[in-house]
């Protein structure tokens, strides 16, 4: 696939909602309650307001955008290729549950990407932000192609650390003053997930040649 159909895809212009929906129920037993799409620009305004209303919740551990300008500088990564922006909604009400990103997509021997989420604070703790980030993790193995996503979470973070764990990632490791947040550069655990490793839990995962 070429950086240009990846973007594509990020931007919505090759899957159509049923499509990934279809796609990710890959990873899923059941139904799930959640439906994860690409990112567009029509979703700014729920987004925006999803974010303000869950401004507390999100702190400290993570600042995403409030306003109309914030938006446009996140958006303008999404769909070059090796950024890749996912909205999750629930699917009875369609309000947004919360939002997963793949990041530093890297092809050649690497085939690796980094995963980043939040969820709203009306959603909190009902397990749909597990499912959104296994329908993510099925997203980035069966139709990015990736072989490893990683996440990068602070020690004191132990809501994400605990679901990233539910979804089978493996701790792999910690690292120092890794990134700066809020001007300081703060610790981080290094937790991972190989496609081997859905593929030996009984995941059908499909590969592509890239």
């Amino acid at each position: 696939m070429t950086s240009d159909e990846v973007a594509a895809r990020a931007s919505g212009r090759v899957r159509s909602q049923r499509a990934f929906t279809e796609s990710s129920s890959l990873l899923e037993i059941g139904m799930t309650s959640v439906t994860l799409e690409p990112v567009a620009r029509s979703d700014a305004a729920h987004l925006i307001q999803a974010n303000i209303n869950s401004r507390f919740y999100h702190a400290p551990w993570v600042r995403p955008f409030t306003d109309a300008d914030g938006f446009d500088a996140w958006f303008s990564d999404i769909g070059s290729g090796v950024n890749v922006g996912l909205v999750a909604r629930d699917m009875q009400s369609g309000s947004v549950v919360g939002v997963t990103n793949l990041s530093q997509i890297f092809r050649k021997g690497f085939q690796n990407a980094y995963l980043g989420f939040y969820g709203m604070a009306g959603y909190a703790r009902q397990g749909l932000m597990t499912e959104a980030v296994r329908l993510t993790v099925n997203y980035a193995f069966a139709e990015l192609g990736l072989h490893r996503v990683e996440a990068n979470i602070q020690p004191e973070n132990t809501p994400s650390i605990a679901l990233v764990r539910r979804v089978g990632f493996r701790k792999e490791g910690f690292s120092p003053r890794y990134l700066k947040i809020g001007g300081v550069w703060c610790d981080h655990e290094r937790w991972a997930l190989l496609a081997d490793d859905r593929a030996v839990e009984g995941s059908v995962v499909r590969h592509e040649p890239y």
